[in-house]
């Protein structure tokens, strides 16, 4: 099943992205042409990559306060299967105006694509390369958190508030910098020890852990060490794309939110579901679509402090849906 979800990549990731552009690129260009960040800044080089960050601030006019405490700065990791995309793609930008309009900041970041030029390994190759793309991201993810740190003063950001989402790769991303967070790995290290974010936002995202084999690590191997933010997840039932529930392969483990809300529940962890009955990856493009939702999550669970916890089975027609193609856009061959 591990192997098939990979093989079968290609016309998904790329029907989706080209789709998405399409949808949000045509429909909203005059929006992501006046959508300008306050500041763009260079937050790492790594290797031969220089990462940027687009910074923007909160509308003028917008209510930026809730209860006397400023609203949270989101930060925002782009999708595109971790071999294209970038920071100002057109599935945000649309979005990123819904924000800023309702007092946040936003903070998109660049970070390196870990399967770009991937092509004719096998399934088995595979999954240790998406690993190594996932955790590359998350490096990257990291660094930029510690840039918004460690000038907190010049950029008027509250590291306390930062709230990080994603939409697929990007998702994925951000789900594993919180899995990494609460278990303090290696890759954490680079964040201060009490650190944490305020919230997590994942628009069809899984986390990967890679198996033991003590088969009672692995009955825990999904479990948080520390207990973790809230978590926002939206997934849709039919993702063909990034796992919903769970898939075993080759000694990884990659689990979408149906696994995940198990874990979370059993832990009496802050998160709210979102189950979106039939539809497919297309749900990694439902910022814009969800904005309700997402402020009611912001100002209840993550601004608030309110445990709210929700798991909600959505069927809505009047959501976008764009069916699953059938190439490989990765070229992977069976072991």
């Amino acid at each position: 099943m591990f192997k098939k979800q990979f093989v079968n990549m290609k016309v998904r990731v790329v029907t989706i992205i080209l789709l998405f552009l399409c949808w949000f690129n045509v429909g909203t260009p005059a929006l992501a042409q006046e959508l300008t960040p306050y500041r763009t800044l260079k937050y790492a080089q790594k290797d031969t990559s220089a990462l940027y960050m687009d910074i923007y601030r909160p509308a003028d006019g917008s209510v930026t306060e809730i209860d006397g405490r400023r609203k949270s700065t989101i930060l925002y990791v782009f999708g595109g299967g971790f071999m294209e995309g970038n920071r100002r793609d057109g599935t945000a930008m649309e979005w990123f105006r819904d924000l800023t309009d309702a007092g946040y900041g936003v903070v998109a970041i660049d970070y390196r694509l870990g399967l770009k030029g991937v092509c004719g390994v096998t399934a088995s190759d595979f999954t240790v390369l998406l690993d190594k793309a996932i955790h590359l991201a998350v490096e990257d993810l990291f660094s930029a958190t510690s840039y918004l740190i460690e000038h907190k003063d010049e950029l008027d950001i509250d590291p306390s508030n930062i709230v990080v989402a994603g939409s697929s790769a990007g998702a994925i991303t951000s789900l594993q910098a919180e899995y990494e967070i609460c278990n303090r790995t290696t890759y954490a290290s680079i964040l201060p020890e009490d650190f944490n974010y305020a919230g997590v936002m994942s628009f069809a995202g899984a986390v990967l852990v890679k198996k033991s084999s003590n088969e009672y690590a692995n009955e825990y191997a999904n479990e948080y060490a520390r207990r973790p933010c809230p978590m926002m997840l939206l997934h849709g039932t039919d993702d063909e794309l990034v796992p919903y529930s769970e898939i075993d392969y080759a000694g990884y483990s990659f689990r979408g939110v149906d696994a995940l809300v198990k874990v979370f529940a059993k832990n009496g962890f802050d998160y709210r579901a979102y189950r979106y009955l039939g539809n497919n990856h297309t749900v990694a493009g439902f910022m814009h679509f969800t904005l309700d939702l997402q402020k009611s999550f912001l100002e209840r669970n993550v601004m608030s402090g309110q445990k709210l916890n929700v798991d909600a089975l959505i069927e809505d027609p009047s959501l976008p849906f764009y069916p699953s193609g059938n190439s490989d856009l990765y070229g992977i061959k069976a072991d």
